[in-house]
């Protein structure tokens, strides 16, 4: 039995005798749905530094620009499916051993894959609001154009957290309340370097889990750490879990 097997064992233990478990994701739950960079797809954007675009300045300075920017970002995620890593997080949440998801990601995967309890602190870039009248559109009145039908100006946005943005109060409320009162804590590929993110893992009374490709830094001192891809140790998470209860 290698290592990671033990670890994984050992997970599922931990999350079966867990009566309160939370999952907190990051970018590198998505990778592996194959999410394409959009500076490749389209020349221009190599000139561009995406930092400065994904920006309320930009919004507010540079409306056409961040428009476009925007525009192609969701054209590319049109194709992207959850992959086996969100479904195993749907299989545990059906199963009962999952309580809640908080994601850094905007992609909306988990809620693709059929996850019910999800809190999205750096917002949704598939929800779409006007931001002159804050009426609600939907994608494809964002893809048509940038003009919203109720106040006629162009103000077009997606529901996502710009640099320069507080994140949304509700969804951080929750994840900081949840995580605090929480038994078990899985963190699933992040790179914890985003702060105030960073620092909910501090906040963790319970057990806290580490899974990502690379090493875990070192002052969150994780009481188990799984490196890996979040597709392979989450399937192999669930198979553990059913073979142990």
């Amino acid at each position: 039995m290698s290592l990671v097997i033990k670890e994984i064992t050992a997970l599922a233990k931990l999350i079966i005798k867990s009566d309160n478990t939370i999952i907190l994701t990051g970018a590198g739950m998505d990778t592996e749905s194959n999410i394409p960079d959009f500076r490749s797809k389209s020349g221009w954007w190599k000139n561009v530094d995406p930092m400065t675009l994904a920006s309320i300045n930009a919004l507010k300075n540079n409306y056409n620009l961040f428009y476009e920017f925007y525009k192609e970002r969701i054209k590319l995620l049109e194709q992207v499916e959850p992959h086996k890593g969100h479904l195993a997080l749907k299989e545990l949440e059906d199963m009962g051993f999952v309580d809640a998801i908080i994601t850094q990601n905007v992609s909306n995967l988990h809620s693709l894959a059929g996850n019910k309890n999800i809190y999205e602190v750096h917002g949704n870039i598939r929800e779409i609001y006007c931001k002159n009248c804050h009426s609600i559109a939907s994608v494809k009145q964002f893809l048509a154009g940038p003009s919203c039908i109720k106040c006629k100006t162009n103000s077009l946005r997606p529901n996502v957290v710009l640099f320069g943005e507080s994140l949304p109060k509700n969804a951080l409320d929750f994840a900081i309340e949840s995580i605090s009162q929480s038994d078990l804590l899985i963190v699933i590929g992040t790179s914890l370097s985003v702060h105030p993110i960073n620092q909910l893992p501090l906040l963790a009374t319970g057990k806290v889990v580490y899974i990502n490709l690379e090493p875990a830094d070192q002052t969150y001192n994780f009481y188990l750490t799984i490196e890996g891809t979040a597709g392979d140790v989450l399937t192999s998470l669930v198979h553990k879990v059913k073979q142990h209860i």
